[in-house]
């Protein structure tokens, strides 16, 4: 779920991400003052893309004397919940606290690193060209793009909250990332890939629905080792309700993880919406559509990439969005995950609100892969009891995303 040579708990919801901070063999992160519980970074999302990216900012290395600079390199970077490590462009960073990471080392070993990387380019050894540095690499998955690069650490400063507001300035000292180049960047809304994760100023915790997260015992990711697991989030969805009537038209194996690593559900803060297998989606869409025009909502012309499209003038308002259908992910013992018409329905130029679901094709190696759209609520990731608690529509708590107090 989480490598590196710190290990990092990643809670997230997609609007404000904290990171907490746990031991290794490296090192031992206490934050301060006493209270805190997290570290804040403030999550964002890029509206001018059409991937529709979250995107973070990150401080990292030593200020700069010479030029009386207060502020670290701000690195902002693409929040990816299933990438293997956090990478950035290390053409235009400069750092003097930048160490690389020697290949052989425990910490290449906790990396997970790969042999050595050197650089035959001119000049002093800088970030992204050093020589005996652990190798790794740095993936693009807006691209489908995989980067040989070497490993390195530096500093980072963070603030520490107690979930109410920030406390705190912190230093990590070691932080580890790739370094990566400026042609990896193509399709990305701001920097890199980075991973996030988060708590909330409004307490839900104790409100929390929660599910077990799976392990999928063979890795998704485009390079790994035999034997590797996967290092993204699975959850063991059961079967799927449309206004609480159990779809039963596709064949349910496509819902659970099968020997070779398919099928299954995952969540994916990279994939804009929910992409679906093409028999569970025709179901989905089918049942939707069909419970939609007993509520009188007129299906319209679809907009790509999405299948079904509404009139946006037949369709009501209510406390949690557009008053459409509901549909649950239903887990063992009952419990089930519901999204509302906020996190349903997407407007697009036309007017119109389309079910913002997409046809994943009949074969795609994950066969529920809930996109940012539907994720954005608050969600907590417990890695300590391999746990998954959600909240399904924050609207119900009179609260959305963009409503913090923290460095307000």
């Amino acid at each position: 779920m989480a490598s590196s040579s710190l290990q990092y708990l990643f809670l997230s919801s997609l609007s404000i991400f904290f990171f907490h901070l746990s031991h290794s063999s490296a090192a031992q992160i206490a934050l301060q003052p006493k209270g805190s519980t997290a570290v804040h970074l403030p999550v964002r999302t890029n509206t001018t893309s059409h991937s529709h990216q979250y995107y973070t900012t990150l401080e990292l290395g030593d200020r700069d004397p010479s030029t009386l600079n207060v502020i670290r390199n701000e690195v902002s970077v693409v929040i990816d919940l299933g990438g293997q490590r956090t990478w950035i462009d290390c053409d235009k960073y400069n750092s003097t606290s930048y160490h690389p990471i020697p290949c052989g080392s425990r910490k290449c070993e906790a990396a997970k690193g790969s042999g050595c990387m050197g650089c035959t380019l001119p000049g002093p050894p800088r970030p992204g060209c050093t020589n005996d540095t652990c190798g790794s690499d740095a993936y693009n998955p807006i691209k489908n793009m995989l980067y040989a690069a070497g490993l390195g650490e530096d500093v980072m400063e963070v603030y520490s909250t107690d979930g109410q507001s920030a406390i705190s300035s912190n230093t990590v000292p070691d932080f580890p990332f790739s370094c990566g180049a400026s042609a990896q960047l193509r399709g990305l809304a701001f920097g890199t890939i980075g991973m996030g994760i988060y708590s909330s100023a409004v307490d839900l915790s104790k409100s929390l629905a929660t599910t077990p997260l799976l392990i999928n015992p063979v890795s998704t990711a485009p390079s790994y080792s035999e034997g590797d697991p996967s290092d993204e989030y699975f959850i063991d969805v059961k079967f799927i309700r449309v206004s609480g009537i159990r779809l039963g038209s596709f064949n349910a194996s496509l819902l659970a993880i099968d020997k070779q690593g398919n099928s299954g559900t995952k969540l994916s803060t990279v994939a804009p919406h929910t992409v679906l297998q093409s028999s569970i989606y025709e179901s989905v869409v089918n049942k939707f559509v069909k419970t939609a025009a007993l509520k009188k909502i007129k299906r319209v012309a679809s907009v790509s990439p999405f299948g079904a499209c509404f009139d946006s003038k037949t369709i009501g308002t209510s406390s949690t969005g557009p008053d459409v259908p509901v549909i649950d992910l239903v887990f063992q013992k009952g419990v089930y995950w519901r999204i509302y018409g906020a996190n349903l329905m997407v407007r697009v130029k036309t007017g119109a609100l389309c079910l913002g679901l997409v046809d994943g094709g009949a074969a795609p190696r994950t066969s529920v892969v809930l996109g940012g759209h539907q994720l954005e609520n608050y969600l907590e990731f417990d890695l300590g009891s391999s746990t998954l608690g959600f909240s399904s529509s924050l609207l119900l708590h009179n609260t959305s995303c963009s409503h913090n107090r923290i460095f307000q």
